[in-house]
């Protein structure tokens, strides 16, 4: 299940010894909804990855902290630090590779 992220619960979401996957999206946007179902499914499969969702428009902080220009942006967290990052609607494996490569 995805975590819904936000500026207050961030610090104790991602204190964890997990790779976390962060999905910045926004509602408006058409490819940020097409990678949703992937994102559901890896979070679904994958018990060894925490994957969390971020609203853009409603966690404007959190998107400027991690630099979020483009949506959708995908940012794996390793022990609290940016291990890797992607922008724009990509596949599953994608994704998979991403994180899997930071961890």
């Amino acid at each position: 299940m995805e975590i819904q992220l936000t500026t207050e619960n961030f610090a104790s979401v991602t204190n964890t010894d997990k790779p976390v996957l962060i999905d910045f999206w926004a509602t408006w946007c058409g490819p940020c909804r097409m990678i949703a179902p992937v994102i559901e499914e890896i979070a679904q499969e994958r018990a060894d990855i925490l994957v969390c969702k971020c609203n853009v428009d409603e966690e404007v902080p959190l998107a400027a902290q991690f630099g979020v220009n483009v949506i959708p942006t995908l940012v794996v967290l390793k022990n609290g630090r940016v291990a890797a990052r992607t922008e724009g609607l990509t596949g599953k494996q994608n994704i998979i590779r991403l994180v899997e490569n930071a961890i």
